[in-house]
């Protein structure tokens, strides 16, 4: 939906990836080392842990680190990581789902409840607004990689569903089928810039109230500066006048 590509355009405005550099150099860590613990540490046999190393070096995920993220998954001490998702809603209606990697769920679940609390949203239960999403791979490449079509062509030859080129080609495939397409294409374009399983809304969320969007930029923010939390998705489409108030900048 445009709404969502639209609100991960504003949510990395300017500076707020630099301030949460160190966060999300820990969570593609965490994501590392417990896809290594759930399979075997050799990347070309576990589809998860080849994904999150992906996503770890498009972050500029030091080698260092990753190789000591997947080491740490065979040690006798790491930690014991449970994947969970949390679903609500946000000010203006709007649905978020989000998913987390905690070591004690007695902690996590509080802390997200808090924060929809806060900034008026409310939690609610597994599924109670995931089915306004579809749970798909996202495969992102620079513009600069191919043409829309000869990215549209391969794309569809490689098994996926749907692509799109505005400001970056997005391919969309099945969530079964993320590491065949994501592997077929990086054969002909290299490797991608992004390879990810999202939520994808299915049914948007308009709003045009300055100050319930600015709200529910403040709840996403501190979803996404907690440690347990991984991802963060809604179904939000903000209008013109409201996004251009949030980032003044563009």
């Amino acid at each position: 939906m445009a709404g969502h590509s639209q609100f991960k355009n504003i949510m990395f405005r300017k500076g707020k990836q630099d301030k949460l550099r160190s966060k999300i150099f820990s969570k593609l860590a965490r994501e590392i080392t417990v896809a290594a613990k759930a399979g075997v540490a050799d990347p070309d046999s576990n589809s998860r842990l080849r994904l999150a190393i992906q996503n770890a070096r498009a972050e500029n995920l030091p080698k260092d680190n990753i190789e000591r993220a997947i080491k740490k998954a065979s040690g006798a001490d790491s930690d014991s990581y449970e994947n969970i998702r949390y679903e609500g809603y946000g000010p203006g209606g709007v649905a978020i789902i989000i998913e987390a990697l905690t070591d004690n769920r007695a902690r996590t679940a509080p802390v997200v409840r808090s924060f929809f609390a806060k900034y008026a949203g409310s939690m609610g239960e597994t599924g109670s607004v995931s089915f306004m999403f579809t749970h798909v791979g996202e495969i992102i490449y620079p513009l600069a990689k191919a043409t829309p079509d000869q990215m549209m062509e391969a794309a569809i030859d490689a098994g996926a569903d749907d692509t799109t080129a505005d400001g970056q080609h997005t391919i969309i495939c099945a969530f079964e089928s993320i590491g065949e397409v994501s592997t077929a294409l990086a054969t002909k374009f290299g490797e991608a810039q992004s390879v990810k399983l999202i939520w994808k809304p299915t049914v948007a969320a308009p709003l045009d109230d300055f100050e319930k969007a600015e709200t529910l930029m403040k709840l996403v923010d501190a979803l996404e500066e907690d440690d347990d939390v991984q991802n963060v998705f809604t179904n939000v489409e903000f209008s013109d006048d409201v996004a251009a108030k949030l980032n003044p900048e563009e």
